[in-house]
């Protein structure tokens, strides 16, 4: 089955983590044996020839750099401009990445169409270059909101206005307060420019708020369900059914905290927990559930979001294992042409109406 992976931190992992992400998973927890800096060195799951593995030939990838106050717990960058900076740091190896031919982007529907022909064209996709969407987590490095107009020319379509804790235009998890002038601001330019925003990490009353004042494309690109794990980081069945009724698309998240409830950090195991790719598939069920199809999920994973396999399903080792959601579903009584929708063609039809 073709999969859409609809969140990707690549650039964090290669500019932040060091890794050389061309390699093989193997090679790169073989180059971090011994090494401490990080809980999931030695444990990593996405790498380029993963996603070929798993038939993953479209993600959305991220850009990521976050704003914080000298007081912050929360680690970041003491002014919004070296935030800027760092998201064109992420920038540059995408473009690396493409003049090596492992990336290419897509911007446009044209775009998407003639990259998922390639990759579903009968041939071998080992050497295939992966189609990339690019999107913002946390606007925090907008410096103001000119930056976007200059951000959408070098082709970012997606945008998450927060991230964890208060940001400089929206508050994120574990955060509360509504949107100022600022982030009503941002929210507007977005608009025009027909960014996509992805209602992920808004706190509560910024998601109610974003919602009523944005009219564009909403999507949720790794979120799981509050009914099953409750925690603010989640969607309420209310929150779900606002983005049902908006035509939006919500994808299945992999860290294992979101996916199980009472998880431990640095204590709990996902076999110790039950913790595997059966409960995603629980979470994705319920938003079926809720709007009465499965036109509304699809796959989000978050596989290389600072974390590792200490930390994601159980009964997954990288990226490629994706493919055996396809089973569970099915055991689950989802017909083939819903798993395509699950799988693919729900982002596929989102992103057309997006961009027409």
């Amino acid at each position: 089955m073709f999969i859409i992976d609809a969140h990707l931190d690549l650039s964090m992992n290669a500019m932040e983590w060091n890794r050389d992400l061309r390699l093989p998973v193997s090679s790169i927890r073989t180059l971090e044996k011994g090494m401490t800096d990080k809980p999931d060195r030695e444990k990593s799951t996405v790498s380029f020839p993963e996603l070929r593995k798993g038939n993953i030939g479209i993600v959305v990838a991220t850009q990521i750099a976050r704003y914080v106050k000298p007081d912050s717990l929360i680690p970041g960058w003491n002014s919004a401009q070296q935030a800027w900076a760092q998201t064109q740091g992420q920038l540059a190896w995408y473009k690396a990445m493409e003049e090596a031919g492992e990336m290419v982007q897509i911007t446009n529907a044209a775009q998407l169409k003639a990259h998922y022909e390639l990759w579903n064209d009968g041939s071998s996709n080992d050497n295939k270059a992966i189609g990339y969407i690019l999107s913002l987590e946390g606007v925090d490095s907008i410096v103001d909101i000119s930056y976007l107009e200059r951000a959408h020319q070098y082709g970012l379509r997606a945008i998450g206005p927060a991230h964890y804790g208060p940001g400089r235009y929206a508050n994120g998890t574990d955060a509360t307060g509504r949107m100022g002038q600022a982030g009503l601001d941002l929210l507007k330019e977005m608009e025009r420019l027909n960014f996509i925003l992805d209602a992920t990490h808004l706190c509560d009353d910024a998601f109610w708020q974003a919602l009523d004042h944005f009219s564009g494309p909403v999507w949720a690109s790794h979120n799981n369900c509050r009914a099953l794990v409750n925690h603010n980081r989640q969607f309420s069945d209310e929150q779900l059914m606002a983005l049902i009724n908006r035509g939006a698309v919500i994808g299945a998240a992999l860290d294992a905290w979101m996916i199980v409830p009472n998880w431990q950090r640095g204590l709990s195991t996902p076999k110790g927990m039950n913790c595997g790719l059966a409960q995603v598939v629980e979470h994705a069920d319920h938003i079926c559930q809720l709007a009465g199809n499965a036109k509304h999920i699809g796959i989000g994973s978050d596989l290389d979001g600072a974390f590792g396999t200490e930390q994601s399903p159980f009964d997954l080792d990288t990226i490629a294992d994706l493919q055996k959601m396809l089973e569970l579903f099915r055991a689950k009584g989802y017909s083939a042409e819903e798993l395509e929708l699950i799988f693919h063609k729900n982002w596929l039809n989102f992103l057309y109406k997006a961009w027409a």
